[in-house]
Formats: C-alpha cells, sequence, structure tokens
C-alpha cells in the first residue's frame, strides 16, 4: 500500500469533499490528475488523464470504478482486474474533521492480486511522490478558497 503524507487542511471537511467531487475542476488544482469525469455514483467509471511520468508532458488515459463513497469522510474508486490489465488497486481519499474550520487529509492506493508486489516495486515510489504532491496542492487551493481567495 502507498500512503501520502497526511496533510493538515485550515478549511472545513465538507469543502474539501466539495472539491474532491467537483471533478471538472480538478484542472484548477490537481498536478497529477488534470481531468477526471464521472457521475461519482457506486460501480460508475472515473475517467483520468493522468500526467505521465514516462513521458513528459503527455497525458495518460485511466479508467477506474467507484467502489466507496460516504460523505463528506470517504470517496475510493479503483481498478479492477481485467485480463488485459492484471493489476487491480484501490485508492481511498479520507478526510477527517479536527474542528469546525479544519480536518486532515490521506490519499493511499492498495495495490492488489499476483501482481502488486510488482506494481509496488516500480510504481510505489512515484504514486507516493504524485499523491502527497496531490494533497498539498489540494490543502493549498483549498485555504485559498475558505479564505475567500478564489472565486
Amino acid at each position: 500500500m502507498v500512503v501520502c503524507e497526511k496533510v493538515e487542511i485550515d478549511a472545513p471537511a465538507q469543502l474539501i469533499w466539495d472539491i474532491l467531487v467537483d471533478l471538472k475542476n480538478y484542472n484548477r488544482w490537481n498536478p497529477f490528475c488534470v481531468m477526471a469525469e464521472s457521475t461519482l455514483e457506486m460501480d460508475a467509471p472515473v475517467y483520468m488523464q493522468l500526467v505521465s511520468q514516462t513521458m513528459p508532458g503527455e497525458l495518460q488515459p485511466n479508467l477506474e470504478y467507484v467502489c466507496e463513497k460516504q460523505e463528506p469522510n470517504l470517496l475510493s474508486w479503483g481498478a479492477k482486474w481485467v485480463d488485459e490489465f492484471p493489476y487491480p488497486a484501490r485508492r481511498d481519499q479520507i478526510i477527517e474533521e479536527t474542528g469546525p474550520e479544519s480536518c486532515t487529509y490521506v490519499s493511499s492506493d492498495a495495490f492488489l492480486g499476483i501482481h502488486g508486489w510488482h506494481v509496488m516495486t516500480f510504481c510505489g515510489p512515484w504514486v507516493r511522490r504524485c499523491f502527497t504532491n496531490t494533497a498539498i496542492a489540494l490543502k493549498a487551493y483549498a485555504e485559498a478558497m475558505h479564505r475567500g481567495e478564489l472565486g
């Protein structure tokens, strides 16, 4: 399992939730997933464009499926096992309220199945870096929004 750095955010948990489910605006703050599209209903596809780590300047399509949603604390999606891409995984984004105007955010990715060790070995550090950078960007964006600095 890959876990990003936990970040403390000076903004309400509900605001973080609202930002995470506002997929059409991911490009405004997310340095890793610059496009996402989904209804976010259970089992709905989540179509994403990720910044490629192997080809600078290129985007990499990614398809996962919503597997859990508990507003305003947990949003999860994952890749299912398919023969042409046997690398199932589950990403959890967890928001914990620490006060009326503060919360924490952490994101994890569990690489599952018989190839999980292989993915972790070769992609784990990259995923950790991308998730940590995303958490830091979410913090900056949410705090600026909470202070009324963004429209």
